[in-house]
């Protein structure tokens, strides 16, 4: 059904095997600091006209791709599909954050809840497919959701938040209630997922946006186990090929070994983390057991020079240190990107700029750990 893969670096290395360059690709790289992507945007009249428009999200998908060489697609969507499909009503206003129409903050709400019907979904599915079909094996497609936590957080505030305190207030008053909303998103979310992979996603990502706000202890209890009840019921490999996991907590650094105990092949780190230490701790030696790294630039590099940017991306390449290169064993990989979401002002020429860095300098290293 889907064209054979050409350029598979980004799945390799999420699978810890040697690849022959250090693949990149950008949290948000399909967005606003393209004119492309806004000139869609304006056609499809809002962001969820565009989003649950098939044709429009495989077209923004691929902007990307046609600017740059970059090794991996993400699936145009947004994290919060997921509630909009448990009927909260969710709406993006020009030049605000997104909104739902109902929150979930008593008893009565969270007992209406429910693991959604996917058709109500069904635009992203068919958006998988389609851009899967359309990406013509060029590079592999990574479909995605929100964690269990982060989801939760804007369906108790109704919106994003400077302080959570609406969703602290819930669970600390009432953790029964939000571990009752936490094990409905975990399910939802992993059906979710689950249905990506079958329309056509070759990786999966749970991005925990929120987890970083929470108290060392809460984590654990209120993200990293709901992020744990969605990977354990993830499908593992799909038409004969394995599909990797990949988490991002931003804000995660912290409990980096705690989250090392997550079923999953990649941890995304945000630019507050070492990748040095980041590998020690957690990456494996080569022929043992270790996660993928992927990150971890801070995005406002982009607005410096040419000259800046590249001296970054060395920092953060010369940080991981020298990659694994040994076909015959899995061992430590590194899969670029930035440290967050690029940002909306970003000059499109740098980010040109970067991916070419990345591109080359890895090359260089390769070379030099086998002089």
């Amino acid at each position: 059904m889907f064209a054979p893969l050409q350029n598979n670096t980004f799945l390799q290395a999420c699978m810890r095997q040697a690849t022959d360059h250090t693949p990149v690709w950008l949290m948000r790289q399909a967005g606003r600091y393209l004119p492309e992507y806004c000139a869609t945007r304006a056609k499809a009249g809002s962001f969820m006209g565009l989003a649950t428009n098939v044709d429009f999200a495989t077209e923004v998908t691929l902007q990307p791709l046609d600017r740059y060489p970059l090794d991996a697609a993400i699936l145009f969507s947004d994290i919060l599909t997921v509630p909009d499909a448990m009927g909260l009503g969710l709406s993006f206003e020009q030049g605000e954050g997104p909104r739902f129409a109902k929150n979930v903050r008593d008893e009565a709400a969270v007992a209406g809840l429910a693991v959604p019907d996917m058709n109500k979904l069904r635009y992203v599915f068919d958006a998988v497919t389609s851009i899967r079909k359309a990406l013509n094996g060029r590079v592999p497609l990574i479909g995605f959701s929100g964690s269990p936590w982060t989801l939760a957080c804007y369906m108790v505030e109704g919106a994003g938040s400077d302080d959570y305190r609406h969703v602290k207030t819930l669970m600390y008053s009432r953790p029964d209630l939000m571990h009752h909303i936490l094990q409905i998103n975990a399910d939802a979310v992993a059906l979710y997922l689950n249905t990506q992979i079958q329309a056509g996603a070759q990786a999966v990502m749970v991005f925990d946006s929120w987890g970083g706000v929470l108290a060392d202890g809460a984590f654990q209890n209120f993200s990293l186990a709901y992020t744990k009840r969605v990977l354990d019921q993830l499908i593992r490999s799909h038409e004969g090929q394995t599909i990797p996991r990949l988490v991002f907590t931003k804000g995660g650094g912290l409990w980096l070994e705690d989250m090392n105990t997550l079923d999953c092949e990649v941890l995304g780190l945000d630019w507050t983390v070492n990748l040095a230490k980041a590998r020690q701790a957690v990456g494996g030696l080569a022929g043992q057991a270790g996660k993928a790294l992927q990150g971890n630039l801070d995005p406002n590099v982009l607005f410096a020079s040419a000259t800046a940017i590249e001296q970054q991306v060395h920092k953060v390449l010369d940080d991981f240190g020298t990659p694994h290169t040994d076909p015959n064993t899995s061992g430590p990989t590194h899969i670029f990107n930035l440290g967050h979401g690029i940002s909306q002002f970003t000059p499109p020429e740098n980010v040109a700029v970067l991916v070419e860095a990345v591109h080359r300098y890895s090359r260089a290293q390769r070379m030099h750990s086998k002089v």
